[in-house]
């Protein structure tokens, strides 16, 4: 008997595929949606049962997204209900959540060939479980820098979303719409990705380098593309205090024309923009992880704690000790 035809995230195409949303108190409602929604109108265009779902919680009770709608689970981890696909959403508190039961139920689903997905902060959930060891990964901007000091070893991309092999995460957002669009063009083809693009009002599949810039153009408003490429090499060089001549050499440009471009597009130089960008990888440090301020200090490309704490307290009027506090 012939094999059933394969996509390139492991579901035959001829049986329905089912996907597992595991979701934990204060879930993100816009990336639980991302997921489930593009399912349903898959289904409808299709005209036959794509896709399956169900919802998972950690132990069974109702859950709570962070806009205080509750969902009702469909199942408890610790039931271990069959998926070829499982996703978690969750929200900014990823990073301290315990969840053994739903470790457990994913490390026995993995073993049998179900392949993993995270939205939104989820990331951090699987990272602390070493499910994404060998894995690049995505999540929210916003717990980026915690990420890449917490978990060195494991390849983030700035990306909306990152499909690698058996894992596939995204910022949140519409990025998770996004990401579904490229899992159903996988599983059933461009045209009914398409279509469900369509049905939301949504673009089309983005190039990889427009996913690459979207998440800057979404945050900042920049449209400049000189700008905007710019701005993500600062960003993958926050450590470092990379040189403005230095940057320009990359870009391939003068360092009169990089400064231009900036002050058009946002009305300071370059390196100004520099420093408010790393002061603000040092404030999500200090909200999102438990690095000591001066290993943030470090970790944000400042020489001393002295000139850190001054520059911060310029940017936030209040000191980083303060802003760890609150």
């Amino acid at each position: 008997m012939a094999s059933k035809p394969e996509s390139r995230l492991g579901a035959p195409r001829n049986a329905p595929i089912t996907f597992a949303v595991l979701i934990f108190p204060q879930f993100p409602m816009m990336a639980f949606s991302s997921i489930i929604e593009p399912l349903r109108a898959a289904n409808a265009l299709a005209k036959k049962e794509c896709y399956r779902w169900l919802i998972v919680g950690p132990d069974g009770g109702p859950v709570a997204a962070s806009n205080g709608v509750v969902i009702q689970p469909g199942f408890a981890a610790a039931a271990n209900p069959n998926a070829d696909r499982i996703v978690v959403c969750s929200g900014g508190n990823a990073d301290h959540l315990v969840a053994d039961d739903a470790v457990a139920w994913i490390r026995k689903s993995l073993r049998g060939g179900t392949h993993l997905g995270a939205v939104a902060d989820a990331a951090f959930f699987l990272a602390r479980a070493g499910l994404l060891d060998g894995y690049a990964c995505t999540l929210h901007w916003t717990s980026q820098a915690a990420f890449t000091e917490a978990f060195p070893e494991i390849e983030l991309r700035r990306d909306l979303y990152v499909i690698d092999r058996r894992r596939f995460t995204s910022a949140g957002g519409v990025g998770g719409l996004d990401m579904m669009l490229e899992i159903i063009t996988e599983d059933y083809g461009s045209e009914l990705a398409a279509g469900v693009a369509e049905w939301f009002v949504h673009s089309p599949l983005r190039s990889s380098v427009d996913r690459k810039l979207m998440p800057l153009r979404l945050r900042t408003g920049v449209q400049n593309e000189l700008v905007l490429s710019a701005i993500a090499i600062m960003e993958d060089a926050v450590e470092e205090r990379l040189a403005m001549s230095d940057l320009a050499a990359r870009l391939g440009v003068s360092p009169d024309r990089l400064e231009r471009s900036f002050r058009a597009e946002l009305s300071i130089p370059p390196n100004s923009y520099y420093r408010r960008l790393r002061l603000k990888r040092a404030a999500d440090l200090l909200a999102h992880s438990t690095l000591a301020v001066r290993d943030v200090s470090l970790a944000c490309g400042f020489a001393s704690m002295s000139s850190f704490a001054r520059a911060f307290r310029e940017q936030y009027g209040r000191t980083p000790k303060a802003a760890r506090r609150s």
